[in-house]
């Protein structure tokens, strides 16, 4: 890939696909990790003198049409604030209005286009939608991530059309989800929870040949419990997928821990009758692993140099039910500063480690939950391929 080091910017109108998908909460974005993360490539543009920068995102999920309940206008105060400079706003990211008013930004400026999602052409990946937005730039730098498992205009379209390279953040993420695959310091562990083995059994498959140790909590591990014949109560378990669960046990042998004690509950929304069992009975769900499985993992990630980890330990959101996650991200945190490389593969995970505080004492935290796993998986993702030079 050409990165932003090899451009010649000065001058230039700068494209700039940005993921600004952030949580919002009453109004206003409650977590800026995704803000930020796109910062040093920003400053590293304007440092070159541009004519402009033209950022553009997504924001939610509308469906192919303007909905105010997802329009970019959020971010603005936040991203000023981390940019310390003026961001002009445009309320739509295409059209004449669009097209003149970036013609007449000042020199040096920073705009924020509207969210691509408002236009079904952008998800279709329609040639019209992506020359459109091609003719606000001289080149393109890609910086998301996050959306580089979609062949979207805004990811795969715009790259055919003009120069383009890679922004810091996918420089740092293609780094580190590199080395977990080529070639990982030993012993390697990979933390695996959330919600359902359906969505993780690829990746599952694809570290079982480089892993030494491959440990399963949050609502997969019932599944996987099931399949051995255990009890798992109400707890969450994917019945379609007990026989591939059982399979990759198969495969995995005694590299496959799962947990040996749970925090159970009669709801898995409240702390109601919740109690640590090594089983799981009738009548209750299974919500977070308990301390003994802790300490059994705790023991492997203290002794492990690579460490891969996506997804909860149990219902973190809730916080009786948080204690199981929070232990696993300040473990993997401490074998960081003994010397360990860690990486946090998006998603539940970053808001996790967020939430403990040890953000900065992770390797790399991903900004890209489903890219990030297709990426170790071995994928072909389309926003990266697009960027490799002939």
């Amino acid at each position: 890939m050409k990165t932003l080091r090899d451009m010649d910017l000065r001058d230039k109108k700068v494209l700039v696909r940005v993921d600004f998908n952030v949580p919002v909460k009453n109004g206003e974005v409650s977590d800026d990790t995704r803000l930020s993360a796109h910062v040093p490539t920003i400053n590293s543009i304007l440092e070159q003198r541009p004519r402009s920068i033209i950022l553009m995102s997504h924001l939610g999920r509308p469906k192919g049409a303007p909905d105010p309940d997802f329009s970019l206008k959020v971010v603005l105060p936040r991203l000023e604030k981390l940019l310390a400079q003026k961001v002009y706003f445009f309320e739509d990211c295409v059209g004449d209005n669009t097209k003149e008013g970036l013609e007449n930004l000042p020199q040096g400026s920073i705009a924020l286009l509207e969210n691509l999602r408002f236009h079904s052409e952008e998800k279709n990946n329609d040639a019209n939608f992506a020359k459109q937005l091609a003719s606000y730039g001289d080149v393109f730098i890609q910086d998301a991530f996050a959306v580089s498992h979609r062949a979207h205009a805004s990811t795969a379209g715009i790259p055919a059309l003009l120069p383009s390279a890679a922004g810091f953040l996918i420089q740092k993420e293609v780094k580190y989800l590199s080395e977990l695959l080529k070639n990982p310091k030993k012993p390697f562990a990979a933390v695996l929870g959330g919600a359902k083995v359906s969505t993780k059994i690829s990746v599952m498959k694809s570290l079982l040949s480089k892993v030494d140790y491959l440990l399963v909590g949050g609502a997969m591990s019932y599944t996987f419990l099931k399949a051995r014949g255990e009890n798992t109560g109400l707890s969450l378990v994917e019945d379609d997928f007990l026989e591939k669960a059982k399979e990759i046990a198969g495969a995995a042998g005694e590299k496959l821990l799962l947990p040996s004690d749970h925090v159970i509950s009669k709801s898995f929304k409240e702390a109601l009758e919740n109690s640590v069992s090594s089983a799981i009975p009738d009548g209750f769900y299974g919500v977070d692993i308990g301390p003994e499985t802790v300490q059994k993992y705790s023991r492997i990630l203290k002794k492990a140099k690579t460490i891969f980890w996506n997804g909860p330990m149990g219902v973190f959101e809730v916080k009786e039910f948080a204690e199981g996650t929070k232990k696993i991200a300040e473990i993997i945190a401490e074998s960081t500063k003994a010397g360990s490389v860690s990486v946090a593969g998006g998603g539940d995970s970053v808001s996790a480690i967020n939430k403990t505080g040890v953000a900065d004492d992770f390797s790399h935290i991903s900004t890209g939950g489903g890219a990030s796993l297709e990426f170790v998986e071995g994928r072909m993702l389309p926003g990266i391929e697009a960027l490799k030079q002939e």
